[in-house]
């Protein structure tokens, strides 16, 4: 068993072990397969898990980029199973006839998500996203206009276009009638 000097660093190995548990068994997996996943021994594993382990940094970029978080995520104290966000604590904008919420309270590596209320007749230019990004856009009520790589597209209830969106685009509600999309960007992660 490792000897830890002083509380803080009892209290740190605990956090990391408690996340790092928490976040393997909300996956579903067994530490063999998330060791085998990071490229790590089981033990090492084990170890983070039981907090007896003191990983280099290595070992925890590792472990994050396997479980898909960032090291802050690891070693913050645990949060909440669950919270529930109100509409008015998501961050939201009015452009042009249209209403765009984040769906994502907090920042998510690499990723936005979006849900965008068109007045009738709304329009909206996105702004090109970095090299490499991929929005996927989607109409869930009336229809919608996608430009993107000057390709016109309309989108009824149901459709979806892939693009890539570190193109110019822009969104239209052509009709009278408000309409409703959302937009997932998946951003090229940045090594």
């Amino acid at each position: 068993m490792v000897q830890r000097s002083n509380p803080g660093e009892r209290d740190l190995a605990q956090r990391l072990a408690s996340n790092v548990r928490a976040l393997r068994e909300a996956r579903g997996l067994t530490q063999g397969q998330l060791a085998k996943l990071a490229g790590l021994p089981r033990a090492t594993w084990a170890n983070l898990e039981t907090g007896t382990a003191n990983p280099t940094l290595s070992v925890l970029f590792r472990v994050a980029t396997t479980l898909q978080v960032s090291i802050e995520e690891l070693t913050n104290a645990p949060a909440a199973a669950a919270r529930h966000f109100k509409r008015s604590e998501l961050s939201e904008r009015v452009r042009a006839g249209v209403v765009v919420r984040s769906l994502l309270p907090h920042k998510v590596p690499n990723m936005v998500l979006e849900r965008m209320e068109f007045a009738p007749r709304g329009r909206l230019t996105g702004t090109p996203h970095m090299a490499g990004t991929r929005e996927y856009f989607t109409c869930e009520q009336g229809s919608v206009e996608l430009i993107a790589s000057s390709e016109r597209f309309e989108l009824a209830q149901g459709d979806v276009v892939v693009f890539r969106g570190d193109q110019k685009h822009s969104y239209a509600n052509l009709s009278e009638r408000p309409a409703v999309a959302y937009s997932v960007v998946v951003l090229r992660p940045t090594d």
